[in-house]
């Protein structure tokens, strides 16, 4: 879909219409695109296109394993055993949403997420607040895992993962915190979690992998907090 501009209404003149692989190559500061692969009003801020609101769709990020990627969005695979989002992170953003929806698992399964390499030094506590088995909180902790476990969940009828992640590419300790469905493979329940990353490693991607089985379909979006 080539470029276009057009004259609109009381003489103002609408933003160029493209899709994501037809955006400007040589844009200049300030220069406004509609993105009609991702729906959106980009701002060319003189480095990067950039959106409008204080959440931004990270439309620079790949799937590298498990999927494909148009446009920042990401399509998981047929039963892929993880699925890696790469060049997810970058300087533009210190805070990013992870928000995984769609899709089914092969069972009930915990969802993991994991960091570029990083296969230890995962701390997180987890508090069930509902159960569709038992009115009883309850909650667990992890020390030093090999990745923050059931940060999402799946079942046959979908998955779903709601996070965010505060400096997880800057040189800083990464921590995370979300709401998600949890479960032992049997017992579904809701609740809150939180935790961090115990190292100051500057990561670009993330993994998501089912504690059993594997996934298919399901979108996965990376969101950054505008900076400023």
């Amino acid at each position: 879909m080539p470029l276009s501009t057009v004259l609109g209404a009381q003489s103002l003149v609408q933003p160029a219409v493209c899709t994501t692989a037809t955006r400007p190559a040589s844009p200049y500061t300030g220069q406004a695109i509609y993105d009609t692969t991702i729906s959106a009003l980009l701002i060319w801020n003189g480095t990067a296109w950039t959106g409008t609101g204080g959440l931004q769709l990270v439309t620079t990020a790949t799937c590298s394993s498990g999927g494909t990627a148009v446009g920042g969005v990401v399509t998981i695979g047929s039963a892929v055993s993880s699925v890696t989002v790469a060049t997810a992170f970058s300087a533009a953003y210190d805070a990013y949403k992870i928000i995984v929806t769609g899709g089914a698992g092969s069972t009930n399964q915990g969802l993991t997420l994991t960091l570029g390499s990083a296969s230890t030094g995962y701390y997180a506590t987890y508090f069930r607040t509902a159960s569709a088995s038992s009115a009883t909180y309850d909650g667990q902790v992890t020390s030093n895992g090999a990745g923050w476990n059931e940060f999402g969940f799946g079942t046959t009828s979908g998955i779903g993962m709601n996070i965010e992640l505060l400096s997880p590419f800057l040189a800083k300790t990464t921590i995370a915190s979300g709401v998600y469905t949890r479960g032992n493979q049997t017992v579904l329940g809701a609740g809150s979690v939180s935790g961090f990353l115990n190292d100051t490693t500057s990561y670009t991607a993330f993994t998501i992998t089912p504690s059993t089985g594997t996934m298919t379909g399901g979108t996965v979006r990376v969101y950054g907090y505008q900076n400023s």
